[in-house]
């Protein structure tokens, strides 16, 4: 019946800085059990992110429009954006706040990395207005604007989306934040609430460190990386059996970039088109085309590795930098043609060292051959025995053969 003495309560926050993608919604579902186990006055989730996928905002939002405790988003800190994606978690939340010197909604038109057809775009974009207008009716919050930022990618600084009703306020730290938002009441779907937050703790909850590396490698640049780093340590190791390395780094390479392709939208025909690249690379290597492989392996490699993300909606901010891709084609490039060409080339080279780099060289004779004697080969006195008759000392002769440390020879000017 007394507020005041009721026990400091306590609030859970927690961080989200970069794209949005499965690791980050089952980071905030978690986050979400945590403050329902805890019996948090609330979660605040501090918000910085350019967008990401489409799929894992609907997971984010159903959990938070769903959520047994009051969700806060905080976009912060100072410059931070909530982009593309991050427009519908905002919005998504019982009380949206933005620091000073952040904004909100699309900051630039979003390229598709796959073109749709008009239809399909129309389609995919009414879809997205659609859910980002439920979530406005939910929080009462200004539906022309959220259907703006969806379809004429609309943007706002702190100030015009508070005075928009965008958001609910402006504060200037955490703390601040928690003052502010001290007395409110919040709708849940258990009913109405009142937040009890001005002398709350703040308990910090972080992604583990297994969630820290699933979160990197879904970007889809790293995921790409490792693709290329996959596929050529398995293929060194098929061409060196035994190097142990290069096959251990490819199938761990693969493995993760393979559960990182699992949940972005990936173009099947973009990537078989690398892999077919990475072969025209290796047959280069193998027959004489005069470049014609390798200019096909560039073109398969460039054409694949740009339509290797697709996009399945204008809001998906999920693309392969430009510059990732040249770089990795010319590299990709050079290295075959160049260090594993040379690798292969030296390995086909005629021996010049130990037993077998003796066949085929030339001798003098220090004692006559007849047949047997003795011959002098790179400073080193050998037996030897002439395969085609006396031999005077003082001649050179050429090794054809070498057995029980005896060299057979014949004269230079009888050998072909």
């Amino acid at each position: 019946m007394l507020p005041s003495a009721i026990a400091a309560q306590k609030v859970i926050s927690m961080k989200i800085d970069g794209s949005v993608n499965p690791v980050t919604a089952s980071f905030i579902h978690d986050g979400i059990e945590k403050a329902k186990k805890e019996k948090a006055v609330c979660l605040l989730i501090h918000l910085n992110t350019p967008g990401g996928l489409l799929k894992s905002t609907r997971v984010i939002v159903s959990d938070m429009l769903d959520s047994p405790v009051p969700v806060i988003v905080y976009v912060s800190p100072g410059g931070a954006h909530a982009g593309s994606a991050g427009v519908f978690i905002t919005l998504a939340a019982n009380i949206a706040a933005m620091a000073p010197g952040t904004n909100i909604g699309a900051a630039h038109p979003v390229a598709l990395q796959a073109a749709m057809d008009s239809t399909m775009n129309e389609k995919a974009t009414n879809d997205a207005a659609a859910f980002i207008r439920a979530i406005a009716q939910k929080r009462n919050r200004n539906l022309q604007w959220a259907e703006n930022a969806v379809r004429r990618s609309y943007s706002y600084s702190e100030k015009e989306a508070l005075e928009d009703s965008v958001i609910d306020l402006i504060a200037k730290n955490e703390q601040d934040l928690l003052n502010t938002i001290d007395g409110k009441q919040v709708e849940l779907s258990s009913g109405a609430i009142t937040l009890r937050t001005k002398n709350a703790s703040i308990e910090s909850f972080k992604m583990s460190f297994v969630e820290k590396i699933l979160d990197i490698i879904s970007d889809p640049n790293i995921a790409y990386i490792l693709l290329l780093l996959g596929m050529y340590g398995i293929m060194f190791e098929l061409y060196s059996p035994g190097a142990i390395l290069p096959g251990i780094v490819g199938v761990i390479s693969l493995i993760l970039a393979f559960y990182s392709m699992h949940s972005l939208p990936i173009n099947y025909a973009g990537l078989a088109l690398i892999i077919f690249g990475v072969i025209l690379f290796l047959l280069e290597i193998k027959i004489v085309s005069h470049g014609l492989l390798a200019i096909g392996g560039v073109i398969s490699l460039l054409l694949g590795s740009m339509m290797l993300i697709r996009s399945g909606s204008s809001l998906e901010m999920v693309r392969i930098s430009r510059t990732v891709i040249f770089t990795a084609t010319a590299i990709s490039a050079l290295f075959f043609l160049f260090v594993i060409g040379f690798g292969i080339k030296a390995q086909r080279l005629k021996v010049v060292t130990g037993m077998e780099g003796l066949i085929g060289g030339t001798a003098e004779v220090i004692e006559l051959l007849d047949p047997t004697g003795t011959v002098k080969v790179q400073g080193e006195t050998w037996n030897a025995e002439s395969l085609s008759g006396v031999i005077g000392k003082g001649e050179k002769v050429r090794i054809k053969e070498m057995k029980n440390l005896k060299l057979y020879v014949e004269p230079v000017i009888n050998s072909i």
